[in-house]
């Protein structure tokens, strides 16, 4: 298991988010509608219309990294 640095925050985008979205998209989506910095020290958690997908993007400091797990 993978699990987050202590004092991370997890952030999560309110109402349902294009899942076709990537890496790019995501991280526009971060900094223009959150307002906050994809390259900080925070999980950015995002979910689909449908509500089975979830896509959380984060930055490990070397990397952005996106998980995505169908529930």
């Amino acid at each position: 298991m993978i699990a987050p640095p202590a004092g991370v925050r997890v952030w999560l985008a309110a109402g349902p988010t294009d899942m076709r979205r990537g890496f790019e998209g995501l991280a526009r989506l971060m900094q223009e509608v959150l307002g906050r910095d994809p390259f900080s020290d925070h999980v950015f958690a995002f979910r689909g219309r449908r509500g089975h997908l979830v896509k959380l993007l984060f930055w490990d400091g070397q990397e952005l990294v996106l998980y995505t797990k169908r529930l």
